[in-house]
Order: structure tokens, then sequence, then C-alpha cells
């Protein structure tokens, strides 16, 4: 189905709920694998107005309610002043499901529109000038881990994008540490495929809030490699995934980094856990 067309779900239907227990059960298990929630946590949950974060925030919000451990969660929306933004959405939402939140409101646009020439890419610096902002909120709110929306198909695409313009292999990691060493970032959504994220948040009735409200288009390069990868996946079913377990799956003594196996010191005798496939083909 294309993410584009409309899903009649009802929020009770087989199919839906399904859907639901899916997200649910692959946010907890990233939740799990990488340790991301603990104990006494205050997790600041970054909420664009766009189907990931939507999503991202209900399905801990319905976590929260069962998790073996007590955390909190607060809602932050950083109002850019784009114009055109309509900065009621996300409070009145908010309000309606009687959630805690945030909205911060810093004119970054103009800064970016100053200092980026017409019909150049904003995105570099916005995105620069929004995580200085997100980190700062995240003190204010007493708040020790920070949510983000990017799914499975971002590190995928991420991926790519490092190989083929960047010259590295490296994605977008489910957990990491700022900078600065005063937040944990994580990324509950990592097992989850964007497709599935796309019919749930139609299905929902999120009010989605356009990501084109700055007149920036989206990185040429990261659009062309979704498109391959989109063209892969209707060729070849299921080898999205197949990607993404190998992200899972690395084996540094068939790479050629160095600074990840000694291969200088390689001697005979030694044993090799990745094993010796040196004259196979293929695979």
């Amino acid at each position: 189905m294309n993410d584009t067309q409309p899903v009649h779900f009802e929020h009770h239907s087989t199919n839906f709920n399904r859907l639901r227990g899916r997200l649910e059960h692959q946010v907890g298990q990233a939740i799990a694998d990488f340790n991301m929630i603990e104990e006494g946590d205050t997790v600041m949950v970054c909420l664009s107005g766009g189907k990931d974060s939507y999503t991202l925030f209900d399905i801990l919000r319905t976590l929260q309610k069962r998790a073996p451990v007590d955390f909190k969660l607060i809602a932050m929306n950083l109002d850019q002043k784009q114009p055109g933004f309509p900065a009621d959405v996300l409070p009145n939402y908010l309000r309606s499901i009687g959630a805690e939140f945030r909205i911060e409101t810093q004119d970054t646009y103009s800064i970016v529109k100053e200092k980026i020439p017409e019909g150049k890419t904003t995105c570099s610096l916005c995105s620069r000038l929004r995580r200085g902002i997100i980190y700062k909120v995240a003190g204010e709110l007493g708040a020790n881990k920070i949510a983000l929306g990017h799914h499975r198909d971002d590190m995928i695409e991420t991926l790519f994008l490092n190989m083929f313009f960047g010259g590295k292999l490296k994605a977008m990691p489910p957990k990491l540490v700022t900078d600065k060493g005063d937040h944990i970032v994580i990324r509950p959504l990592a097992y989850c495929a964007e497709k599935d994220i796309a019919k749930f948040a139609r299905g929902m009735e999120f009010p989605i809030i356009p990501c084109n409200l700055c007149g920036s288009q989206e990185n040429l390069q990261r659009q062309n490699i979704k498109q391959m990868l989109h063209e892969w996946e209707r060729q070849y079913p299921g080898r999205t995934q197949t990607i993404f377990t190998a992200m899972q799956n690395v084996k540094p003594s068939h790479l050629l980094d160095g600074s990840l196996f000694s291969f200088k010191n390689l001697e005979l005798g030694d044993v090799i856990n990745e094993g010796d496939m040196a004259l196979d083909e293929g695979l």
C-alpha cells in the first residue's frame, strides 16, 4: 500500500490492534535490548507534529502504564516560527490527552534565512540550532533522556548515505550520550518500519503538521537513497529487514578497519570467531 493512501482503521479493529501490538512489542524490545529507559528516568520526547513523533509518544505512554520501572514522560515541541506554523495544534492535542508538555518558542527560522542563501538547503544549520535548544530545554526540565522519533528506515538510509557520500560504515545509534555528557539520546522506534508507523498514524488520525513549512527541500541525496531502497524492497520483499539485520551482525575481521581488528598482529594459530571463509565465493 502506498503510504499516501488513506487508511480507514477502526481503533479497536483486529487489524489495527494487531498493528498497535506489533509496534508496542518492537518499541518494548528496543528499550530492553539497549537499556533505553530505567527506573526514575525523566524522558523528554521531541514532538514535531509528524507521524513518527506522534507514534513514539503514543506508544511510550501506553508502555509506561505497564512498564516494570517507573519513569516520567514530557512532550517537547520547538516552535521555530516558520510562517504558517499552526501553533495551536500540538498544545490542543496534548491537553486533550492529558499529557505534560513544554512548547519552546525560538525564532530559528529568521536566523537560518539570514545565514543561508536563497535556494540552498537549510537543514544543516536548522538542525544544529534545534539540537542546542533541545539540550537546553531538557536541562531545564530535568530530563536525563531525550527520545527522538527516528525509525528503522531512517537508520538504514543513513547507513547508505554515509557509505555512498561519506566513505564511512556508520548509521544512527539507538542510544548515545551527548557531547557534553549531560543527556542520553534514545531512539525507541529503532525496530519499527516506516510503513507501519504511517499506517498507525493514519489510523489514529493524529493532527499531522506538514514538514515543509520552512520551504526547504528535503535532502535530495536521502530522497534518492529512500527511492533506491523502496525499489529494492519492491523487487525483493524483505531486503530492507535483511539489511537492518546485517547492521546488528557485524564481523570486524572481515572488513578493513585496523582499529576494530588487529590484522597486523594476526599470526598462524590464531582462531577467529567469524571463521575462515577466505576461499568461499559470495557468502
